[in-house]
């Protein structure tokens, strides 16, 4: 069972896209689609056509798969519900950001393959982004790392104390600033808009269709419900399986999901009450949140916590 948690990322990351998208209508006033919707959206995709411009060469058609694989390999990395597994030895979250790079250097340079304006604008943003986030995420990583004395997900899940220090709140306010910029939420970015001066993630897939899209869009959501658990395990271990004893595998996953429903929760209402920021303002946002990263190192080196 332990070997075979990452199942979980793969089954339910769709439904937390779902959940999160009904939150969102519910915070303004509408009805919103089923939280369902993602899994009817993926397997209509996986049933249409595929449409592929001639411009096109083999890294347009082998990135859906890199992307995918990619991250499916993060997911069996990172421990879910059990800190036993026989994969947590290579659960170095350090290789992980990596893994993620990979996966988004692949879908640029597939976006830039496809020869139009749209998808090389969405590139050249993303490339942006990036280079303001990862380094805010690895500042986050070593904080929680330092304090545990390893970079393994496990060990820093079995080591991290549930009260949160000084040190681990700046770095958490940091982490989830991250994962808005890094999953293109507001006021990154507008995950419900194709408006060519808006768009960064999208701006990438415009040119993919059918079974192409699905894996791009379902790789999406992994990568949102992985970032999730990667915060859950350095800040919220809290319930987590240390064995294998299936009472205990059963506490740990009814505690999972409590908390990646807590942290869809914060999600849809950062979405609901912020505005789209324009791009050029992002810098700011994220360069606030990266002294946020700086501070929760400084601060565990000089006060130890």
């Amino acid at each position: 069972m332990e070997n075979m948690q990452f199942i979980i990322i793969v089954i339910f990351s769709p439904l937390i896209q779902g959940i999160i998208k009904k939150l969102k209508a519910n915070f303004q006033g509408r009805v919103g689609s089923s939280i369902f919707q993602p899994y009817y959206d993926l397997m209509r995709l996986f049933k249409k056509e595929m449409v592929v411009s001639h411009v096109t060469s083999w890294i347009f058609r082998v990135a859906p798969y890199i992307v995918f694989v990619s991250t499916i390999m993060a997911a069996i990395m990172v421990p879910v519900i059990t800190t036993k597994s026989t994969y947590s030895i290579t659960g170095d979250i350090i290789v992980l950001i990596y893994i993620f790079a990979m996966g988004k250097f692949f879908m640029a340079l597939a976006a830039l393959d496809s020869g139009t304006a749209f998808g090389g604008e969405g590139s050249s943003r993303e490339m942006m982004v990036s280079i303001l986030v990862e380094p805010m995420i690895m500042l986050c990583i070593f904080t929680t790392a330092i304090a545990a004395g390893s970079t393994n997900l496990a060990v820093i899940a079995e080591q991290h104390n549930t009260i949160l220090t000084p040190s681990h709140m700046l770095a958490f306010f940091a982490f989830m600033i991250a994962i808005v910029a890094d999953t293109g939420r507001i006021p990154v970015d507008n995950p419900d808009t194709h408006l060519e001066l808006t768009m960064i993630h999208e701006g990438m897939l415009l040119e993919y269709s059918g079974r192409y899209l699905a894996l791009m869009e379902w790789a999406h959501y992994m990568k949102q419900m992985l970032l999730f658990t990667i915060v859950v395990d350095m800040f919220f271990p809290l319930g987590i399986a240390y064995d294998g004893g299936m009472p205990e595998i059963a506490v740990a996953f009814g505690s999972y999901f409590l908390k990646i429903l807590f942290l869809a929760g914060i999600m849809s209402v950062v979405e609901s009450t912020r505005a789209k920021l324009r791009f050029f303002e992002l810098p700011s946002l994220l360069g606030g949140s990266f002294a946020l990263a700086v501070l929760s190192l400084l601060t565990l080196i000089m006060i130890g916590r």
